[in-house]
């Protein structure tokens, strides 16, 4: 399983953007969004792997994914 799926992925519609956003709470200023749940969560797991690209192009550290953070 790559890791980007590994991490937790909040997704909810936003009645101001007019689209479904996907927040990922252990990767700071990580989100996407799309005009359906499933596009907002394939461009979650795409802006993980960018996020990850970049944090490791600055020498930054990744965040062991912990799996599920609150309970609903």
């Amino acid at each position: 399983m790559p890791a980007s799926v590994q991490y937790e992925i909040v997704l909810y519609w936003s009645k101001e953007d007019q689209a479904f956003i996907a927040e990922v709470p252990e990767l700071p200023g990580c989100a996407a969004d799309g005009a359906t749940y499933q596009e907002a969560l394939a461009n979650a797991e795409s802006v993980i792997r960018e996020w990850m690209e970049t944090a490791r192009a600055l020498g930054r550290p990744i965040p062991e994914p912990r799996g599920k953070l609150m309970y609903a």
